[in-house]
């Protein structure tokens, strides 16, 4: 049994009747349910008396070092199994790491810390470091985004990487970290026992200047899968250093985020040649880069080729207007494997999703997440759109959010939910406004098909 709550105040009543409950469950989720320290000595006998119990997640909860201190005396009793443990953003200080040391050492149980926004800083995260390297430590995954680290970490980690094989997801973003620190990480990426999987390093002040160590890493460790350097200015210099890593055969790379990162038309050369190259690729998010028209169609072409296995492509925020649609529309009709499509907050407007759907009508065309959120869209094109929803079975999301459509076009849209053959499970309408009418429409068209998501 599973308990998931998620932003619900805690009366005492209320609190004593959930605590009967999860001393049964597997899984306990109590995110934004402001709960305190004096809750985790409730949670601390749980996790003591409840060997079953192997998930806790408390996010968002101003717990701080008290309560942590509690949960820790029920993680060090020898009847726990947790093996999932999420403390974000609760208040914690470097003092919590001690006692999260003590965990780490002694409980092999534990494969999974998300510990970030908290202030553990470089002090505090060194200390996790040494609970790390305990030869009965068995950690898999380690989330440290927006802890305050600096440069000073990187010693502290290579360490823990080179100690822990077992180790395979590492999450540093939003810290300050600097070029010369991510070189230096790498070196210890690079180490025989490393066996990371996952790397994520958005906003961490890297540039070009630290790419060529981290194409090192990726050419030389079949091992990583998924990267992530958004949000830093590597520029299309740097895409270029990291392709060549990717390029290269022992590279198995599959998810790949690239999101604001100085990235403009030029830089879609190498990501074409990767992505006719590199078929374990299956993700890449090149969201808020300045591709423009021309980059765009690059893209397109590489689509198009049978080698290309891409199944989502985010491309939000990308200066893309109605001239790259028809582009866009013949790589929907050719490639079987997209199944993701993030195109919103782009100037397509209806002529350009008119172009779109041609591809989308395709029977080639297999997409089954369709975003369209502010692209300067109108009733205008909702018939088309009502077509593709009620001919294409395998869409199952759309997002028309921040577009006029108005009275006229969202009536157009409900025709097709209304049909037996369109098979959409969720329809996000943020920002979008219709008359009173229009809603009663929308909300009788939920009450006949429940399994129909309209958010708005």
């Amino acid at each position: 049994m599973d308990l998931d709550i998620q932003c619900e105040e805690m009366s005492p009543s209320r609190w004593a009747e959930l605590l009967t409950t999860m001393k049964s469950c597997k899984s306990i989720r109590l995110d934004d349910c402001n709960l305190s320290s004096s809750n985790c000595e409730d949670l601390s006998s749980i996790i003591n008396t409840n060997p079953s119990l192997t998930e806790l997640k408390l996010n968002n909860n101003e717990l701080g070092d008290e309560g942590v201190e509690y949960l820790c005396k029920g993680l060090l009793t020898p009847s726990c199994s947790l093996q999932k443990l999420w403390l974000q953003n609760c208040n914690l200080t470097s003092a919590s790491c001690e006692t999260l040391r003590s965990v780490l050492s002694a409980q092999p149980s534990l494969t999974e810390l998300h510990v970030g926004d908290n202030r553990l800083g470089t002090a505090g995260v060194k200390v996790l470091c040494q609970g790390i390297m305990n030869p009965s430590c068995k950690l898999q995954k380690l989330q440290l985004e927006y802890c305050e680290l600096t440069a000073d970490i990187v010693e502290a980690l290579n360490a823990a990487l080179q100690s822990k094989p077992t180790l395979k997801e590492l999450s540093l973003s939003n810290n300050t970290l600097g070029d010369t620190a991510v070189k230096q990480l790498c070196q210890g990426l690079m180490e025989a026992s490393c066996n990371l999987e996952l790397l994520h390093l958005e906003n961490c002040g890297i540039t070009s200047d630290s790419c060529m160590e981290i194409s090192a890493v990726l050419r030389n460790k079949s091992s990583l899968m998924d990267l992530s350097v958004g949000d830093n200015k590597i520029g299309d210099s740097g895409l270029a250093l990291l392709c060549q890593g990717m390029m290269h055969p022992s590279c198995k790379i599959q998810k790949l985020w690239l999101w604001d990162c100085d990235l403009t038309s030029a830089g879609c050369k190498d990501l074409s040649r990767l992505i006719t190259t590199k078929e374990t690729l299956t993700e890449i998010s090149l969201i808020d880069n300045n591709l423009r028209d021309s980059g765009m169609e690059m893209l397109c072409q590489a689509l198009k080729d049978p080698k290309s296995k891409l199944q989502e492509l985010w491309l939000r925020e990308c200066g893309l207007t109605t001239a790259c649609c028809k582009a866009v529309g013949s790589a929907l009709s050719t490639n079987k494997h997209l199944k993701v499509l993030h195109i919103g907050e782009n100037k397509l407007g209806d002529a350009g999703v008119e172009l779109l759907c041609e591809g989308l009508m395709h029977p080639n065309c297999n997409i089954q997440s369709l975003w369209l959120g502010n692209c300067d869209l109108t009733a205008g094109c909702c018939a088309t759109l009502a077509t593709v929803m009620a001919t294409k079975q395998c869409l199952t999301e759309l997002d028309l959010s921040y577009n006029p459509l108005d009275d006229e076009g969202i009536r157009k849209i409900c025709e097709a939910l209304r049909k037996p053959s369109c098979n959409l499970q969720q329809l996000i309408l943020y920002d979008v406004l219709w008359s009173s009418e229009v809603d009663d429409e929308l909300r009788a068209l939920e009450e006949s098909k429940p399994e129909v998501k309209i958010i708005s």
